[in-house]
């Protein structure tokens, strides 16, 4: 009990109200590159064309790559991918990445990106989802437009609703949760594979 109930220090506490800490964005190394980020502004879309061209003769630019440089998914979620490539998904998707020796010069070079879109139907809601099988927002499942149709069934079913005192039907809505709720979006290893020096990578 000499824990519980008790109030303690915060560890980093002194440091961030003094302002001492430092976070990703305050570090600096020597041949550091930046990374800035075009992203979609449509919610559903089809990448017809993504012409860095002009970008990588801007200046300062070191490298644009796009989604056809990152052929790979990563992590066990078939939406994982580092830069979208044939379609995005939502308004902000990441479409290419601008790696460019200051922050203002990789700010700038994203504004010379050409993307050509069609733009896709959106579908906002989980209901209109079941009623528009196409197109299809992502290519994996078998339901068209329904992420994930999952049937639970634990015990005697038909015996435990026969012996109820009360059944209930109707249909329940809640949040979806994650693993994960504190993302730390401060790095990204993919895009520095096409630069050299350190990366200080912000969205």
């Amino acid at each position: 009990m000499k824990v519980i109930g008790k109030p303690r220090r915060r560890v980093d506490g002194r440091a961030k109200v003094t302002g001492q800490t430092r976070f990703a964005d305050d570090l600096a190394f020597p041949r550091m590159l930046h990374c800035k980020l075009l992203r979609s502004r449509h919610p559903h879309a089809r990448l017809r064309r993504v012409d860095v061209s002009r970008a990588l003769a801007a200046p300062g630019v070191k490298a644009v790559p796009t989604g056809n440089d990152f052929p790979f998914r990563y992590g066990f979620l078939p939406v994982g991918q580092p830069l979208c490539r044939e379609k995005v998904r939502m308004v902000a998707d990441p479409i290419a990445a601008v790696i460019a020796r200051t922050e203002d010069q990789g700010w700038a070079a994203t504004e010379l990106i050409d993307v050509d879109y069609e733009v896709l139907p959106t579908i906002a809601d989980p209901i209109e989802a079941l009623s528009t099988p196409g197109p299809r927002i992502h290519d994996y499942g078998d339901h068209g437009n329904v992420h994930k149709a999952v049937a639970l069934e634990f015990g005697d079913v038909d015996a435990a609703l026969a012996g109820a005192g009360r059944v209930f039907e109707d249909l329940f809505f809640y949040q979806g949760n994650t693993h994960l709720p504190i993302e730390q979006h401060a790095g990204g290893k993919a895009a520095a594979d096409f630069a050299s020096g350190v990366m200080s990578c912000r969205a």
